[in-house]
């Protein structure tokens, strides 16, 4: 064979399509074969090439299209064509052009090629910091496995990144999303669609891509104009999860702006008015604090019911916070108000003439008057009662009962590292800081980050015990507990969970009861290591690394008696 035309078409990929031109040149200069390649990004092209006399086509050469998407060139007419996807060069460039090279396959790429299956996809989780790219890496891997083209949008804390166009949806066979929280899905009306957790991406991306050619469910058009009133896929933990996202930009931001102004103004900080520091704590307490409650209810509401849910959930944050009820009245309120929301869009039904006014005038004003006397004559005064038992109960645990609650509560963060039980000992955490209660916090945040800590330091104490790889990914995995991503355990735990899961679940119950027995007390939700610089961010920061030190400690020396020596590898 004579030469290979390579012709990278990366769309919106663009960084993804210049590894994947890089990858085939040095696979390419590795096998000794000649290849020509130019890179088309969606603004233009940054490497061409065009066919002259002294360097046409000769009648062994291959024409290789590389694209997420159905693309074709017109310049080499009756040159074989042989496609592959972005992911499948990124994958093993060199097998791609060992494809390419095969007799057999250059002899019939004169015929129309077979349909490469083509998958788009979205993760998200509901911090959007770690679950939301494992998916994603899951999912890329597994396509490139089987030979499919994918293209993956992370919905992650930061917003979504790399977005999905209206072409590469029309021109998917089937819709992934793999997330924790619910996704809009209204651009994939008439596509076929298969929604599950960021875990199965994660621990098997092949078996969820080939199931989702035959699981997957037709998405019907969702009109922006009227609600949905079909029931909703996710069921109330993902509600409640997609409330929480919502929910935490409020508490970082107001966590910090508080711990800003008392590291600026002291202790004294609100009785000082008119000054810098007591603004900083107006805008974090009076500001970002009044609203997470009302995000919490709204975007549970909105999870359920869509737009119309979303003023009565917030109304109803607004009067869960007012009557003394916090989170746990503001969680009501979101399920009242998305449910009844839902259940009026069902029953009423209009002239098509006024259908306009359902999810504009009729269902948030009727929703809002549900919530609003079921927050006032049902919920409020119980649930305030529950709230101030429970607030009083939590400030007043010392020694053995505030250890017990940290035992429970680290022991929950290190069983699925970010899953399911994982995010509900957080929600209950972040929840209370809004009532001024920081120590379950604090708990919460030093056992999430024992588990990566303690297996990376496991990998150096008993390197016998661990793969290369796992050796190599230890050094990782210390970077994300440094920064409380309990995910970075994830790997270890999937090779080995009978034996992992124990030692990390008694490693962060330490850590947690200590930090109760020992008072710690974290004002904000998330940053590990790298908020203790902040004044006033962290109470007795000394208990804090002794629980985090006991706990590591905890974990590695119980993996250490666990598992079993490997053969050198």
């Amino acid at each position: 064979m004579n030469r290979i035309w390579a012709v990278v078409t990366t769309g919106e990929a663009s960084v993804a399509g210049l590894l994947a031109g890089e990858a085939l040149r040095s696979a390419a200069q590795a096998r000794g074969r000649a290849i020509e390649i130019e890179v088309r990004k969606a603004d233009g092209v940054l490497r061409t090439f065009a066919p002259a006399e002294a360097s046409e086509p000769a009648a062994d050469d291959v024409l290789l299209l590389v694209a997420s998407g159905e693309v074709d060139e017109p310049r080499f007419p009756g040159v074989p064509r042989q496609r592959a996807s972005i992911a499948d060069v990124l994958g093993d460039a060199g097998a791609v052009l060992a494809r390419v090279a095969t007799p057999a396959v250059a002899s019939i790429a004169t015929t129309p090629a077979v349909a490469t299956t083509r998958v788009v996809a979205v993760t998200s989780c509901p911090t959007g910091i770690a679950h939301t790219f494992m998916a994603a890496e899951g999912l890329t891997h597994a396509a490139a496995a089987l030979g499919y083209a994918i293209r993956v949008e992370t919905q992650g804390s930061v917003g979504a990144k790399d977005t999905l166009t209206a072409e590469e949806i029309a021109a998917a066979d089937v819709v992934v999303i793999a997330a924790d929280r619910e996704v809009d899905r209204a651009r994939f009306a008439g596509k076929r669609v298969l929604a599950v957790g960021t875990k199965r991406a994660i621990n098997d991306g092949q078996a969820l891509l080939r199931g989702a050619l035959t699981d997957a469910a037709l998405q019907p058009a969702i009109d922006r104009a009227t609600p949905a009133a079909g029931p909703s896929a996710a069921g109330p933990y993902k509600h409640l999860m997609n409330g929480v996202s919502f929910m935490l930009p409020f508490v970082v931001s107001g966590g910090l702006l508080i711990a800003l102004a008392f590291a600026v103004g002291g202790i004294y900080v609100t009785k000082e008015e008119g000054t810098f520091a007591h603004a900083l704590f107006q805008i974090g307490a009076q500001g970002a604090f009044s609203l997470i409650v009302p995000a919490l209810a709204g975007y549970i509401a909105f999870s359920i019911a869509d737009r119309p849910g979303l003023a009565p959930g917030m109304v109803g944050g607004v009067l869960a916070a007012s009557m003394g009820v916090g989170f746990l009245g503001g969680i009501l309120a979101g399920f009242i108000a998305g449910y009844a929301t839902r259940t009026l869009a069902r029953s009423i039904k209009l002239p098509p003439g006024l259908a306009g006014l359902l999810p504009v005038l009729i269902l948030p004003v009727l929703g809002t008057l549900v919530t609003g006397l079921a927050m006032i004559y049902v919920v409020g005064v119980p649930m305030a009662h529950v709230l101030t038992w429970l607030t009083e109960g939590l400030k007043g645990m010392q020694g053995s009962s505030a250890a017990l609650l940290g035992l429970l509560l680290g022991g929950m963060m290190a069983v699925d590292m970010g899953g399911p039980v994982n995010k509900a000992a957080y929600a209950f955490s972040t929840g209370l800081l809004a009532s001024s209660i920081y120590t379950p916090m604090a708990a919460v945040m030093v056992a999430g980050m024992t588990p990566p800590l303690a297996l990376a330091l496991a990998t150096k104490l008993f390197p016998r015990r661990f793969t290369r790889d796992e050796r190599d990914a230890g050094n990782a995995a210390a970077v994300l507990g440094l920064a409380f991503i309990s995910e970075g355990a994830i790997p270890f735990a999937a090779r080995d969970p009978l034996r992992v899961i124990p030692a990390l679940i008694a490693g962060s119950a330490v850590a947690g009861a200590l930090a109760m027995a020992l008072g710690v007390a974290m004002k904000v939700p998330h940053g590990g290591l790298f908020v203790l610089p902040i004044p006033g961010a962290v109470d007795n920061v000394v208990g804090w690394v002794i629980a985090l030190v006991a706990g590591t400690v905890t974990s590695a020396g119980l993996l250490g008696v666990l598992k079993r020596p490997l053969a050198a590898d």
